[in-house]
């Protein structure tokens, strides 16, 4: 009997099941890690609601002793570009605020990150890459850089970087990883997902040029966004809505020449099951129960939208932080365990280790 080729051994060796924890390029060996102390979830302690509360701890002890420099607007509502202009205007005592609320983040990042290093899981961890809104920020890259100076102060050798994509982007880009490279055969793209709790971000993610090895070089040729949580939509209502827009960019994409695969890769909160249920974690989705037993995602996307091109829909569903952790695959060669942690509404995390003699594309 013939030997098996290495190119199929490597096909064979990553089945097709949405939430996969071995994958062509990695293993996930953890994520959707519900972590927990006395306090209650630790990721609690670094997420963006927690980053407003050290900056408005801040106003209130200046306000003891005279006028606050940032004015009377309430901490919740100062958006990401005024707290970016703060930390980089005149005002050197508004800039100072901002820099005491980067230092408190910092120090609580750092803990968290070394609760979650003590997990077994995550043993022998080389680097974290960063990611979320919170990350596309230059009050967010000073955090990041803090936390990891504090960590090597403590003895912890790891590097905290930013993640290489804007956030908004690794979490579309990542899902060219989802699935082994020879279904990407003659075609250009693919269309990709991202679902969250406040915006859907659907786009047209470009694998790039051939030879750049684990699609170093892909990036998002278009996309659009829907903030659902401006208007309430109910689950069926956000799966027309998004089918729509997945529709709008197959369009275009046919009309620039530019031809998808008939594949569309989804980042989604909670734990996602092979038959590509949500188990837990996605609560927080539109409308709600999107964890019941009679709905399927991938399903409802296949039935909106049947055919691409000429051929049937596949879908593949992982979770959210996993996605925007994968986009980092190329950046990552040079180490063999790696984790990522997206700061937003909460703070996702993977922990990923590189399979040992992938081939590039």
């Amino acid at each position: 009997m013939a030997k098996n080729s290495s190119k199929h051994s490597e096909e064979v060796n990553a089945p097709l099941a949405h939430g996969a924890t071995v994958l062509p390029l990695v293993t996930i060996d953890d994520y959707n890690n519900e972590l927990r102390d006395k306090n209650g979830f630790v990721g609690d302690n670094a997420n963006k609601e927690t980053f407003q509360q050290k900056l408005d701890d801040w106003r209130k002890h200046v306000r003891k002793f005279g006028d606050d420099p940032i004015g009377k607007v309430a901490t919740a509502k100062l958006s990401k570009k005024k707290i970016e202009a703060l930390l980089k205007g005149d005002d050197m005592e508004a800039a100072a605020l901002v820099m005491g609320a980067v230092e408190d983040f910092a120090q609580a990042f750092a803990e968290v990150i070394g609760k979650f290093l003590k997990d077994k899981r995550w043993g022998k961890t080389e680097r974290i890459v960063v990611g979320g809104g919170f990350r596309q920020s230059r009050f967010g890259e000073l955090t990041i850089a803090r936390t990891m100076v504090l960590l090597k102060a403590a003895g912890i050798n790891i590097e905290v970087v930013p993640i290489v994509h804007h956030p908004d982007e690794a979490g579309l880009i990542g899902s060219v990883h989802l699935m082994p490279p020879w279904m990407f055969k003659g075609y250009e793209a693919m269309l990709a997902v991202d679902i969250g709790g406040t915006n859907v971000r659907a786009g047209v993610v470009e694998f790039g040029k051939e030879k750049a090895p684990h699609f170093a070089d892909a990036r998002v040729w278009e996309s659009v966004i829907w903030r659902h949580a401006n208007d309430e939509p109910s689950r069926s209502a956000t799966i027309e809505k998004l089918a729509a827009m997945l529709q709008g960019l197959i369009d275009k994409a046919e009309k620039a020449n530019l031809k998808p695969a008939p594949i569309i890769g989804i980042g989604c909160p909670g734990i996602i099951k092979a038959d590509g249920s949500i188990e837990r974690g996605g609560q927080n989705l539109p409308g709600g129960n999107w964890e019941s037993d009679s709905f399927n995602l991938p399903a409802a996307l296949i039935k909106a939208i049947p055919e691409i091109g000429d051929h049937s829909t596949f879908v593949m569903m992982h979770n959210d932080a996993v996605v925007q952790g994968l986009s980092q695959i190329a950046f990552m060669q040079d180490v063999s365990r790696w984790a990522v942690l997206t700061i937003g509404t909460g703070l996702g995390n993977a922990h990923f280790t590189n399979r040992e003699g992938m081939k590039a594309r």
